[in-house]
């Protein structure tokens, strides 16, 4: 999906690692959400609440999802998926473009 229709954005940033992981986050209409951001380049750890799906939309990094000791590049194109209430570590090749997707658990 190129464009998302009928969305409310939080006009406040979501700015993270000193300004150098920046997002903000769109609302859907049925309450669905999704955060929009750029990372540069650098090495960073995130946590989860929700599950999450990361869609890389430019750029290239190395994950290492949790419970695995394997860093996998992720290009422009590729996604990957991050278990709830987990922690992940990103090395950031260059400047990336991504869509963060939180997912319900069924």
């Amino acid at each position: 999906m190129e464009r998302f229709n009928n969305v409310s954005v939080v006009k406040k940033a979501n700015i993270y690692f000193e300004g150098k992981v920046t997002s903000r986050t769109v609302i859907f209409e049925g309450g669905e959400k999704k955060t929009l951001g750029i990372m540069m380049p650098g090495e960073y750890e995130f946590g989860t609440e929700k599950k999450e799906l990361m869609e890389i939309l430019a750029g290239s990094l190395d994950v290492k999802l949790p419970g695995s000791e394997n860093w996998v590049t992720i290009l422009a194109g590729d996604s990957f998926e991050v278990a709830s209430n987990s922690k992940f570590q990103l090395v950031v090749k260059e400047l990336t473009d991504y869509c963060c997707s939180y997912l319900s658990v069924n």
